[in-house]
């Protein structure tokens, strides 16, 4: 079946930067785009960047704009997403997200302190 499993989320200073990183299984990882999602406390989840299945092409909300960067590696089954210059309001659980099978990784914490 399909798993999604992130990690390397934390608590960091503002300012500081983190890389998140999701292993996936049980399908064809390079066939499919990708997104990573973030909830924030008491907010709806939304979309914080998303990549095509070849990495060629990518999204990103515009509250991470320049500070964000998305990535594969088709050979490694793995997602990434570097976050830099990370904000208060950043504060979110971070998910994995394969469109295609309507599917969540788990999620990752990342707190920024205020």
């Amino acid at each position: 079946q399909v798993q999604l499993v992130e990690s390397g989320g934390g608590s960091v200073r503002p300012g500081e930067s983190l890389r998140l990183t999701c292993r996936a299984s049980g399908f064809t990882f390079s066939s499919f785009a990708l997104s990573w999602y973030r909830q924030g406390p008491g907010k709806e989840r939304e979309l914080v960047a998303s990549i095509t299945n070849t990495g060629d092409s990518t999204y990103y909300a515009d509250s991470v704009k320049g500070r964000f960067t998305i990535s594969r590696d088709n050979a490694w089954h793995t997602l990434y997403l570097q976050m830099n210059s990370l904000k208060p309001e950043d504060t979110a659980v971070y998910y994995c997200y394969a469109s295609r099978f309507a599917t969540y990784g788990q999620g990752t914490q990342v707190t920024v302190l205020s």
